[in-house]
């Protein structure tokens, strides 16, 4: 039996070193639900460090997830446009977003109208969860925002789906790395990035 040892453990070792995938592709899966969350629930978030808070509504942080994106070109009503996939956690996004700020429920309607047209040849998209959105957070400011290049420049933060109580929404803000609730039926007005965690565009 000894003489088989070394073999033993090189074929462990090979096996342990295999990253576990996910059902999308990625290695990392992260929610794809929308749900309550309150302001402790925020602070521990995985794969996110939060580095700073203010006045329990605020916090900054940036993501831990070491991203492999993708830009690629898909065809919308006879044009071309341009999502990003994220090979680690198999999410495709929105490259750009919305081009227009938009209050919390205006976002939710217009990723509905995304939806019923088809955007990129999807009918799923939906505003990300905060774990989803928190994920493009990076540590430093690349090209004023702490988010990676490879997105539009032009949306400067994000809704999510997810509430804390009936009337706030959380938002990311990519200008500040920050993660906040923010009453979402009174006027505040932020921007849409539809994501979409099928994954259909593996064979593509």
């Amino acid at each position: 039996m000894r003489k088989y040892l070394p073999h033993i453990l090189i074929i462990s070792f090979v096996f342990i070193a295999i990253p576990i995938t996910s059902a999308t592709g990625g290695s990392i899966t992260l929610r794809s639900y929308n749900k309550s969350l309150s302001a402790s629930q925020v602070q521990s978030l995985p794969n996110v460090v939060i580095t700073a808070s203010n006045n329990y509504d605020t916090f900054e942080g940036y993501s831990t997830i070491n991203h492999d994106y993708d830009l690629k070109t898909m065809t919308y009503r006879q044009v071309y446009v341009e999502v990003v996939v994220d090979n680690a956690t198999g999410l495709m996004w929105m490259r750009e977003g919305s081009d227009n700020y938009l209050k919390w429920d205006e976002a939710q309607k217009w990723v509905t109208r995304l939806n019923q047209l088809g955007y990129a040849g999807y009918q799923d998209w939906r505003l990300p969860t905060l774990e989803e959105a928190a994920s493009l957070l990076e540590p430093n400011k690349r090209d004023g925002l702490y988010i990676d290049p490879v997105f539009s420049r032009r949306q400067d933060g994000c809704w999510t789906g997810d509430r804390m109580g009936n009337l706030t929404a959380w938002h990311v803000g990519f200008d500040d790395g920050s993660i906040s609730f923010i009453p979402s039926l009174i006027g505040v007005s932020s921007f849409g990035r539809p994501v979409r965690s099928d994954s259909d565009w593996l064979v593509r």
